[in-house]
């Protein structure tokens, strides 16, 4: 049995007994669905279904492996898109490990020229060293590292819907993707008829582009050679944010760190040798005028990197994209056997996806695994592995297979 027919039959047992699992979104009748099948190449789309057991008994018979419902709502669901009739979508978006920069990628991630099948690891360069190839066959590993910088993330973003957009929790549903990330899903019907270019000022105010320091907070003389204030950090929105990731950066900046934005020698001594000094400041007025030598430019070299760390990393494509198609909960992924998990805002700092998203408990198989970093499956760790026959519970071994990094064994 090759390892498509494999993963296609555990994934048709499971949705025979677990397809009641599924949750159905709002107004199912005014979505599409889409589906990826096991077929190569074989895409299903503008399908509809009046009702969540339409929906279940579909998924049961057709053991997809992938499934997505489109966050917008349509007239005519089943049509093309220029006949659908949109109505308006719900705010959706997507945190992945693949937008933020962890360490851990080049130990488990790794690349292959499509053209001349050189290796490497880490991301993928724009081109390929030997061959100058520009096609390349990745292969991506969500480790604990990655999954939590991923939560680390997704919690950043909740506290911005939350606090400064206002959002109540109950609009909000949090979800592990089944991956290497999270999905956060707004349903509220003041957004639900914005355009993409007004979802784009939402993204540009979470992700802090084009954000001016001078209109949150930090004042100058003129010409700007001394900073006469800045903004406090119990200061609501991007006001308070500046002033936290400010305080958090110089609380650690290393030499080396300072020396990388470009400051002055002197500033950089003057933050240094009165780091103490600089951070207890904070319980008045702040430091904006108390290092010497830092002016409003200096200043803002500085509040970059306090909003590189404050802003959140999302694919900001998948939030201006009004007939964005969005993974199913409950339903499986195809890329790892694991589930897409809904949860609520307070639970999403305790979720362990590598226990919780688990889907297959039961049985053991022998499989050949090419290659595979160390990983965890719920309270056991396996790996690393290299061309090696191994006989493993059953959900390490869908995972393998479902990466391409193993085969099933004769």
């Amino acid at each position: 049995m090759n390892n498509i027919s494999f993963i296609h039959d555990k994934f048709a047992e499971f949705y025979k007994e677990n397809a009641s699992m599924i949750k159905p979104p709002s107004n199912i009748s005014k979505r599409e669905f889409g589906f990826f099948t096991f077929k190569e190449n074989v895409v299903i789309r503008h399908k509809s279904f009046l009702n969540v057991e339409d929906l279940r008994n579909y998924v049961k018979q057709l053991v997809p492996s992938h499934a997505y419902y489109s966050a917008a709502y349509y007239e005519m669901p089943e049509e093309s898109m220029e006949k659908k009739g949109w109505l308006g979508a719900d705010l959706y978006f997507d945190i992945d490990a693949d937008h933020i920069p962890t360490k851990c990628r080049k130990i488990h991630d790794t690349w292959t020229c499509k053209k001349c099948g050189f290796q490497g690891r880490g991301v993928a360069p724009n081109e390929c060293p030997i061959c100058g190839g520009k096609g390349f066959e990745e292969r991506k590993w969500p480790c604990e590292i990655c999954l939590e910088s991923a939560k680390y993330e997704a919690m950043k973003l909740l506290d911005f819907l939350i606090d400064d957009f206002g959002f109540s929790p109950h609009e909000i549903q949090v979800s592990f993707s089944g991956h290497r990330g999270y999905h956060i899903h707004v349903e509220n019907e003041k957004i639900r008829e914005l355009d993409s270019s007004a979802r784009k000022e939402i993204v540009d105010y979470i992700t802090g582009t084009g954000l001016d320091p001078a209109y949150h907070g930090l004042q100058g003389t003129p010409h700007g050679r001394r900073v006469t204030s800045g903004p406090d950090m119990d200061e609501p929105g991007w006001r308070g944010r500046i002033a936290r990731g400010t305080h958090e950066f110089l609380l650690s900046a290393t030499k080396e760190d300072l020396e990388e934005l470009g400051l002055r020698k002197k500033i950089i001594n003057e933050i240094i040798s009165r780091r103490e000094e600089i951070l207890k400041s904070w319980e008045k007025e702040g430091p904006w005028s108390l290092i010497r030598g830092a002016g409003v430019e200096a200043w803002k070299r500085i509040i970059r990197k306090a909003i590189e760390s404050q802003s959140a990393r999302i694919d900001t494509v998948v939030t201006t994209d009004i007939h964005r198609l969005i993974r199913l909960p409950n339903t499986l992924h195809g890329k790892t056997g694991w589930l897409k998990i809904p949860l609520s805002a307070n639970e999403i700092e305790e979720f362990d996806p590598l226990s919780s998203a688990i889907a297959f408990k039961k049985g053991e198989v022998t499989i050949y695994v090419k290659e595979a970093p160390e990983f965890r499956i719920g309270e056991e760790t396996f790996g690393p592995y290299r061309d090696i026959k191994v006989e493993l519970p059953m959900a390490a071994a869908i995972f393998l297979l479902c990466k391409d990094a193993a085969e099933v064994a004769d």
